[in-house]
């Protein structure tokens, strides 16, 4: 009887430790790390640092791969490719969401948002290279078939008034793909991250210190290269998306004049307004990616009336004022992300 309770015994002890060495065993499998994705994506990079136990860069790239069949317009057999091609194609949900998000833009800013205003952009030329082939008689006849309440959506196929009709994305596609990449890892429980993609930002939770998210905002400077660079502000986020948009890197300079590379979907001509960088904080980068557009052709006071409709929205405005000088103007509750 006691040799049997002694064998007993050293059964338990030996279960006991088997399980005391799986439970390490699991918890080192499990320890949580912050660990930095990147490359490249849109003709743009992307970085992600995010907490997890292990890399997911495959979940991220499939993500991405997927978005860019869906609204990339430079490759051949997309959606959005096929669609500015007049050929039939199924509708993903991609797509959908977008093109749903931009005509909501479109309606709340009258127009100073439209995705139907890729001929005005392809006829100016990325950088105005083609500028001087931009005539008024060129940009009247392009406005017969630019505008977004010329496209819309019937039982899952896009419709248009005019074939010419064509679409570009890219003012709001970065921000939605931050936005796509955050759903990945939110879907794989990861709560701690930061996602940036061509600059526009959607973030979670803290950083490796247990701090916000800490994101820099670039001072304006006349510096089409972008070899100066200075910050304006840093911000500290938590829980929010940030998108930046700004003409003082992007512009042409004719007869003394400064060209914004932002493009008034209304004029077919480069907006000429007071603001020369616009940050938007909201709770998702689609979102904060299009207003930051939109504000660029609307001018300080017709953005503010429209921002004041948009809940949780925040901005952040750089602008010239009559004398040239350059100041700022930013939302009440805008501070609570400044860092001093």
């Amino acid at each position: 009887m006691k040799s049997f309770n002694k064998t007993s015994k050293l059964i338990v002890l030996f279960l006991i430790a088997t399980l005391l060495i799986g439970c390490n065993s699991s918890s080192k499998k499990e320890e949580l790390i912050y660990l930095h994705d990147s490359g490249e994506i849109f003709h743009t990079t992307f970085h992600i640092k995010y907490q997890y136990s292990h890399s997911v860069k495959e979940k991220i790239l499939e993500a991405l791969e997927n978005f860019d069949q869906s609204l990339n317009p430079f490759r051949e057999n997309s959606i959005i490719y096929k669609i500015n091609n007049n050929i039939p194609v199924e509708l993903d949900s991609l797509f959908i969401e977008v093109f749903n998000k931009s005509m909501e833009v479109s309606h709340k800013t009258d127009g100073k948002f439209d995705i139907t205003a890729s001929p005005f952009i392809n006829a100016w030329g990325f950088g105005f290279k083609k500028m001087d082939n931009v005539t008024p008689e060129k940009i009247d006849s392009m406005k017969h078939f630019v505008g977004y309440n010329k496209i819309r959506i019937e039982d899952g196929q896009v419709v248009k008034d005019d074939p010419r009709v064509q679409i570009n994305t890219s003012a709001i596609a970065k921000g939605y793909a931050s936005d796509v990449v955050a759903n990945v890892l939110k879907s794989l429980g990861i709560t701690n991250y930061m996602i940036e993609i061509g600059g526009e930002i959607a973030m979670s939770g803290t950083n490796e210190k247990g701090d916000c998210w800490r994101i820099g905002i670039d001072k304006p400077t006349d510096d089409s290269l972008a070899m100066q660079r200075e910050l304006q502000l840093i911000l500290s986020v938590c829980d929010k998306a940030v998108a930046t948009s700004g003409n003082y890197r992007n512009y042409y300079m004719k007869d003394g004049v400064k060209y914004s590379h932002t493009i008034d979907p209304e004029t077919g001509y480069p907006a000429e307004q007071n603001i020369l960088g616009a940050t938007i904080i909201a709770d998702d980068c689609m979102t904060a990616d299009a207003y930051a557009t939109a504000f660029m052709t609307m001018g300080t006071e017709k953005s503010i009336e429209v921002a004041k409709t948009i809940p949780g929205l925040h901005y952040y405005f750089i602008y010239a004022k009559p004398d040239g000088e350059v100041d700022v103007l930013y939302s009440e509750d805008f501070q609570q992300f400044m860092v001093n």
